[in-house]
């Protein structure tokens, strides 16, 4: 046993040369001299007068504060787990071993997620993550899948240490979502989650066939930032179509049963936004607008369109053919991405949300291009 803490404690001493090359990456001393730069302006007579600009300075200094934060725990960390490496070989005491194992594993998992992150370089990497699910065709079971996605994702969310805001929910017929939406709010959200976005495929032996016959189900999961500049988009009052309703699903007895639920069509586009979460109709459709504008925003940057008016819906069909990912649950068990080749025999643990190797590998493919 004594043999498995000489090889903790040399792996643990190997790892400080690779968390100092992180910290290089990190760019951990430039981040400590920027934070103590947008303090001093924060100080300046005038800095508050200016929301926009005040707003994304405290921003900028949060999340650099978080990631100085997260890299300094962590060399503490391994710099603990050595010294007890180290005591437990001098005192020969093996029940140590377990321990010193555990945190072995868990500093060399944080490790890989802060060298991930580096590669959030995006210019919207680092926003919150308004996310949407959609079933396709196929009824009851495609309603029911997209529900399995919505808690995949909000499950990886709140063990990842973000927080989750439901938005808008609309039952399905019998079982599952019709549609769906969240903000998931935190440092990197949007970089994250952007590997999610697109057309999930399942396949199993349905709950709902009483023949006990394999089903092929699609739905899509839509990702976008939640754009800090969205009052730069300007809608016209013609081109929406403005329709309350009452709130139902899945917020219980948070979600107000009155007619306060907010629902916007876009006409140019056919875009369809909700939000019934809010606690009046007034802040439901504001919420309901800033998300129809991140949309059209997103759609204009992304075909770097000149004017509003020349957006045209970009709709992927949800059916075969255009996934990214597929589930397999029968005849045997398999996720696999279809863009990277990642894939996990454990699929059970990927519903639970454990879906950090398909984000990595994501990430990891992009920077490569």
């Amino acid at each position: 046993m004594i043999i498995a803490l000489e090889e903790a404690k040399y792996k643990l001493i190997s790892l400080r040369s690779d968390i100092k090359d992180l910290g290089n990456a990190l760019r951990i001393e430039e981040l400590k001299s920027k934070i103590a730069e947008l303090e001093a302006q924060t100080l300046e007579p005038g800095f508050w007068n200016n929301p926009e600009n005040s707003t994304k300075v405290t921003q900028t200094i949060k999340q650099s504060k978080d990631t100085v934060e997260d890299y300094e725990k962590l060399c503490s960390k391994l710099e603990d787990a050595i010294a007890l490496a180290e005591m437990a070989i001098e005192e020969n005491d093996e029940s140590c071993v377990p321990e010193v194992e555990a945190e072995l594993a868990e500093i060399e998992t944080t490790a890989e997620k802060e060298r991930i992150s580096v590669l959030l370089c995006g210019e919207y990497d680092s926003s919150n993550a308004i996310v949407s699910f959609h079933p396709g065709a196929g009824g009851t079971e495609a309603q029911d899948w997209a529900q399995m996605l919505y808690r995949m994702i909000t499950r990886w969310a709140e063990k990842s240490g973000f927080k989750v805001k439901l938005v808008d929910w609309l039952d399905g017929d019998e079982a599952g979502l019709k549609s769906a939406t969240v903000i998931v709010e935190g440092n990197n959200a949007y970089g994250y989650l952007k590997s999610e976005n697109g057309v999930h495929r399942l396949v199993r032996v349905s709950p709902f066939d009483a023949a006990g016959r394999r089903h092929t189900s699609f739905a899509s999961i839509e990702v976008m930032p939640e754009f800090a500049d969205v009052d730069k988009v300007e809608l016209r009052d013609e081109d929406l179509e403005i329709t309350a309703h009452r709130s139902s699903g899945a917020g219980g007895q948070h979600i107000n049963k009155t007619d306060s639920a907010i629902r916007i069509v876009h006409k140019p586009t056919g875009i369809v936004v909700g939000c019934q979460t809010e606690r009046s109709q007034l802040q439901n459709k504001e919420t309901a607008l800033k998300m129809l504008k991140a949309k059209l925003m997103e759609i204009k940057l992304r075909e770097r369109l000149d004017t509003i008016e020349e957006i045209q819906g970009n709709k992927t069909n949800i059916e075969w053919g255009s996934q990214i990912r597929s589930y397999v649950f029968m005849p045997y068990t398999l996720v696999k991405d279809n863009r990277t080749g990642y894939e996990d025999g454990n699929i059970q643990s990927v519903m639970d949300g454990n879906i950090d190797g398909f984000i990595n590998a994501y990430l990891k493919m992009n920077a490569k291009q």
